[in-house]
């Protein structure tokens, strides 16, 4: 530099014109120099200018995004929850049904219980009844006139309980005058089937209150002549062809008699079989009737076998009905818990959506603001 200046004073010694001129150009290219400087200066505000302005309308813009994802976030949300308390209404009130129901089911188990229990008391009562009933048994077993009653007694309650009042005559009169204990009428104006109470009970009795082998004895042989007489006095008296029936029953009012004979008379009992005469004990009799009951029973249902084809017609239709409506109420459920796992996965979308903007870390904007803008809308 010092040359430079060295230089320029010697040439302004030796020619102050050439020296003007040259000063003149090292001047213009100073200011030259100058202009350069301040417009590249300018240039570069400007550029700064509009990359600010730049900033700050993409600020702007990702501002307006966000209040807009707001919003359809907000309106989002109230949706869900209008649509999940309809939803949840919804599956109270058909839960609410349902709980009615069973509710109203369990109290009618309870009351079928109830009604159970006070059954229960009452044969409990009964049960402490009979054991007084059974001493007066005893006496009424030691007269005879009282023996034929209870026996009489005994058969009108099994032939009663069992067949439907019209089914059967006590005391009846036969066109030969005699009078059978009961009659049962058999169906289709068939004879009648004839039930003889009248059984000999005192030889029995003496047979088992006697003390020794020869009074058991002696008993025994008089109760085989009366238990045979009484056989052909039935066969005798009631049966008479086309009005009873070819076969009658003799009623032994005592279990154990009744094995008695058949352990220890088996030769009356043969006899009595083929003179068409039936001894029966308390649950033969019970089983015949039943048997009969049977045959009547059959006897009505062919009688009204259209009457029954109609009802099992409208049964198949009540289960019908019934199966549908158990296929309602399953669908009705099914479409309950479609719905709940519909609400869960719009929850858990809902969620990763929060999770997502909340992973969008809006504190670094100023540093790299177009990239975030790029994450966010994706």
């Amino acid at each position: 530099m010092t040359e430079f200046f060295e230089r320029f004073s010697a040439i302004i010694a030796r020619d102050p014109q050439m020296a003007a001129i040259v000063f003149g150009a090292v001047l213009a290219i100073l200011m030259v120099a100058l202009l350069m400087q301040r417009s590249r200066e300018r240039r570069t505000a400007e550029v700064a200018e509009a990359r600010m302005a730049e900033l700050m309308r993409l600020q702007g813009e990702m501002a307006g995004r966000m209040q807009t994802i707001a919003e359809v976030f907000s309106t989002r949300q109230a949706d869900l929850a209008r649509a999940l308390s309809e939803r949840m209404d919804g599956l109270a009130h058909r839960v609410g049904g349902g709980m009615t129901e069973s509710a109203r089911m369990t109290a009618e188990q309870l009351a079928r219980l109830n009604e159970r229990m006070t059954t229960i008391d009452r044969a409990q009562a009964r049960m402490s009844d009979l054991a007084g009933e059974v001493l007066e048994l005893q006496n009424i077993l030691s007269n005879k006139q009282l023996r034929g009653a209870f026996g009489q007694g005994r058969m009108e309650a099994i032939i009663s309980d069992a067949l439907p009042a019209g089914q059967f005559s006590f005391q009846a009169t036969l066109s030969n005058g005699t009078r059978p204990d009961c009659l049962v009428h058999l169906p289709n104006d068939g004879p009648s089937l004839v039930i003889d109470a009248k059984f000999p009970l005192e030889a029995f009795e003496r047979r088992r209150q006697a003390q020794d082998e020869d009074n058991r004895q002696a008993a025994g042989n008089q109760a085989k002549r009366d238990l045979a007489k009484h056989v052909a006095d039935i066969r005798q008296r009631y049966f008479l062809p086309g009005e009873t029936f070819e076969t009658a029953f003799l009623f032994v009012p005592s279990e154990s008699i009744f094995a008695d004979i058949h352990e220890f008379f088996p030769d009356v009992v043969d006899r009595a079989s083929r003179l068409r005469v039936l001894i029966v004990s308390p649950s033969l009799l019970m089983l015949s009737v039943q048997v009969v009951q049977a045959v009547l029973r059959d006897v009505r249902m062919k009688e009204q076998a259209h009457v029954i084809q109609s009802e099992v017609s409208q049964l198949m239709d009540d289960v019908a009905r019934l199966r549908d409506r158990c296929l309602n109420l399953q669908k009705h459920f099914g479409q309950a818990t479609g719905d709940l796992d519909q609400i869960l996965i719009s929850a858990d979308k809902i969620t990763r959506r929060g999770n997502r903007i909340d992973a969008l870390g809006f504190e670094d904007a100023g540093d790299r603001p177009r990239a975030v803008f790029e994450r966010a809308t994706g």
